[in-house]
């Protein structure tokens, strides 16, 4: 594999105004704040879990303030149904016609928080949207404002009233980040800060800033073997023997689907722009392997009766995968 290096005079990170703004309201949740980046420069979508009180709705809420963008936040619960996500259409009495409320999922920034308590009916509803950017509501379609990220939150320590997520819109996750608690020093920074005044993240970039910067991520360079990387990577998961790790066989029942390939090379090369590289290196793959691929591994029985989990099993997945030479040629 070759690649190119070039030099520019644009900031190292061109979206680190924003982060630095985010950071004056959030403490720490570094790989958080990059992987939202990641996933508004790549088109995607994040699934967070974390313990309550971990600042993930605030977050968001300082992102979108920082793009200049719209943002909702929805509570899910199990009486909520779809029309409460996507809109309806209400009758007016005073005019005798119908006319469609939108509802909270046009926005930039969706919080879609505690998604696993909605049942199956409001899951469906956000297929449509996350896939295509649009709702259809009676025979009418609607396209959502761009750039549209969703960030839906797992609790992980309560699992009454919830429910299991459907597959197929798990699969629709760009990533799953894992939110732990901070350190004691930032920890002490959260409580000094919530000791005075927030000060409002201030707008740094507009929507049609970000629209640009997508544009220009996508002439970041991909090389073939990049692209086979990621397909071995994937292939593993679903019969890890084929790479050696035959006593792992036993744990996976479903492997990654074809979508964790493609959000494997499309976060690896918005992180490449994201770094200030013109071309995507294998690290930026394996860096993002385990939040591309930890919710879409179906582990078995075996593997809840063994303690064994997700990452454990994609960790072994990059130790055995050969991992492409990569030549850096200057001009």
């Amino acid at each position: 594999m070759t690649s190119t290096s070039t030099t520019s005079s644009e900031p190292a990170h061109p979206l680190e105004h924003v982060l630095f703004e985010v950071k004056r309201t959030i403490v720490g949740q570094d790989v958080l704040l990059e992987r939202m980046a990641v996933a508004l420069i790549a088109d995607g979508h994040l699934l967070v879990e974390g313990v309550p009180g971990l600042a993930k709705t605030l977050a968001v809420r300082s992102l979108a303030a920082a793009i200049a963008g719209s943002f909702q936040r929805v509570q899910f619960t199990p009486d909520l149904v779809p029309a409460d996500l996507v809109g309806t259409r209400v009758y007016h009495q005073h005019s005798g016609e119908f006319r469609t409320e939108l509802g909270p999922v046009f926005a930039n920034l969706l919080l879609a928080d505690e998604i696993n308590r909605a049942p199956a009916k409001v899951q469906s509803a956000l297929l449509e949207v996350m896939q295509e950017h649009q709702v259809t509501i009676g025979r009418e379609t609607f396209r959502v404002p761009e750039p549209f990220l969703v960030m839906a939150t797992e609790n992980p320590i309560e699992s009454e009233g919830t429910y299991p997520l459907p597959e197929a819109q798990v699969d629709r996750f760009m990533m799953k980040v894992v939110v732990d608690y901070p350190t004691q020093a930032e920890e002490q920074a959260i409580v000094g800060r919530a000791l005075r005044p927030p000060e409002p993240p201030r707008p740094m970039v507009t929507a049609e800033d970000l629209i640009a910067m997508r544009a220009r991520a996508r002439e970041v360079y991909v090389d073939p073997a990049i692209v086979d990387y990621a397909v071995r990577l994937v292939s593993v998961t679903r019969s890890p023997a084929t790479a050696g790790l035959g006593e792992l066989e036993r744990y996976v029942t479903y492997g990654a689907s074809p979508r964790a390939s493609i959000a494997l090379v499309t976060g690896a090369r918005a992180l490449a722009f994201l770094r200030g590289r013109a071309y995507v290196l294998p690290h930026d793959l394996s860096e993002l392997a385990l939040d591309v691929l930890r919710h879409r591994l179906v582990l078995s029985y075996e593997a809840l009766a063994d303690d064994v989990d997700a990452d454990t099993i994609i960790t072994g997945v990059l130790r055995a995968v050969r991992t492409p030479d990569v030549v850096l040629q200057n001009r």
